[in-house]
């Protein structure tokens, strides 16, 4: 089981750098660890404002001390001149006391500046490489543009790729619509003159299939009546009437 779980593990993994690789834009990337590298800097260089801070603090703390060791030494200096030794004696105990709070201060600010050196240099060095950096990003930025707008250009060319293949399905959907849309065109045109459609506008208003069945046979007695008295006026030996030609209506004119 840990074995499998193992390769489980592997696999979703692999799964989701590939889907991170697909989404990721390598131009937002390195903007990204660009500023990243920026915010670094701004914190060394606020380290070391904060190093230079703490120096100088102790450098005033270190001269108020020094003013109260002179201003101790001459009163140890009064007070043994007017035969007051014991007091002479105090204060020079505690300008002794000072002196060793002034020893400690001083590696404090020995300390302090050999901080202020190496974050001084580390900013040299970091200010130097977040340079290279930012050319050699835009340098990327530039060839993956290049290469992005080349991939682009050939796919569109070959028809390769996720836009052209939605326009080329797009032709396609097209092309078939207008082959349907032609062959209902040749069915409608062939049922028409089959006689298969009716011309509705022809029909009167509210005239039904039986109204239209009534008028073709009353239309046909009519032929009918109609053949029938001219078969007879043909047996009864009358002709039609006979119209004048042009000689004669030029004599009688």
């Amino acid at each position: 089981m840990p074995g499998l779980q193992g390769r489980f593990s592997t696999l979703v993994k692999a799964k989701v750098s590939a889907v991170l690789d697909r989404a990721e834009d390598p131009a937002e990337t390195l903007d990204y660890s660009y500023e990243k590298q920026l915010e670094l800097l701004q914190s060394v260089k606020g380290g070391i404002a904060d190093v230079v801070t703490s120096k100088k603090r102790v450098q005033m703390q270190e001269g108020s001390l020094r003013e109260q060791a002179a201003k101790l030494d001459g009163q140890a200096r009064q007070a043994l001149a007017a035969g007051n030794e014991d007091l002479s004696r105090a204060a020079l105990r505690r300008k002794q006391a000072i002196e060793d709070e002034l020893g400690s201060l001083d590696q404090q600010v020995s300390e302090l500046e050999r901080q202020q050196d190496q974050l001084t240099e580390n900013e040299q060095k970091l200010q130097i490489k977040i340079e290279a950096f930012r050319t050699k990003k835009e340098v990327i930025k530039a060839q993956y543009s290049a290469a992005d707008a080349q991939v682009q250009i050939s796919e569109a060319a070959t028809g390769v790729g996720e836009q052209m293949a939605d326009v080329g399905l797009a032709m396609q959907r097209a092309m078939e619509k207008t082959e349907n849309m032609k062959a209902r065109a040749d069915a409608v045109g062939e049922l028409e003159q089959s006689g298969t459609f009716e011309d509705l506008t022809q029909l009167g208003a509210g005239e039904d299939d039986l109204d239209r069945q009534l008028a073709q046979v009353t239309n046909a007695s009519e032929v009918d009546s109609a053949l029938e008295k001219m078969k007879a006026e043909l047996s009864a030996g009358t002709t039609a009437p006979q119209l004048p030609d042009s000689g004669e209506k030029e004599a009688g004119s």
